[in-house]
């Protein structure tokens, strides 16, 4: 999968808390920030730098875009782009059923996250 993971402030503080370091040092050492976002800079053999072959390093404290995913607004409002994610999301058909209703909430929470990317 492309693209990057992005934060929110609060991502970023609780993350850095979770490694037990403050978000100053967190931020210069896994966070690129431009002056109307930031996301975690992205290593050369992976999309985050927290991803390992067993799942999300920081899974407790994993950031809003990875906590909503797939229940993103751009994959639940289409059914062609839920049948695309469900080709590469293995947790797509499985697990108890989420109601539309609880979807589009978690869609909305991931767009009041990152409203920069849904302008």
């Amino acid at each position: 999968m492309q693209g990057y993971v992005y934060l929110t402030e609060n991502d970023l503080k609780r993350a850095a808390k979770f490694l037990g370091m403050t978000a100053r040092a967190f931020e210069a050492k896994y966070v690129y920030r431009t002056r109307h976002q930031m996301r975690f800079r992205k290593p050369r053999d992976k999309q985050c730098p927290f991803l390992e072959k067993h799942g999300c390093s920081i899974h407790p404290a994993k950031p809003t875009q990875c906590r909503t995913f797939p229940f993103w607004p751009e994959i639940i409002e289409r059914r062609v782009t839920w049948n695309r994610a469900a080709g590469y999301c293995p947790g797509i058909g499985k697990g108890p059923l989420i109601q539309i209703g609880t979807a589009l909430e978690i869609a909305e929470e991931q767009r009041r996250a990152y409203p920069e990317l849904y302008t």
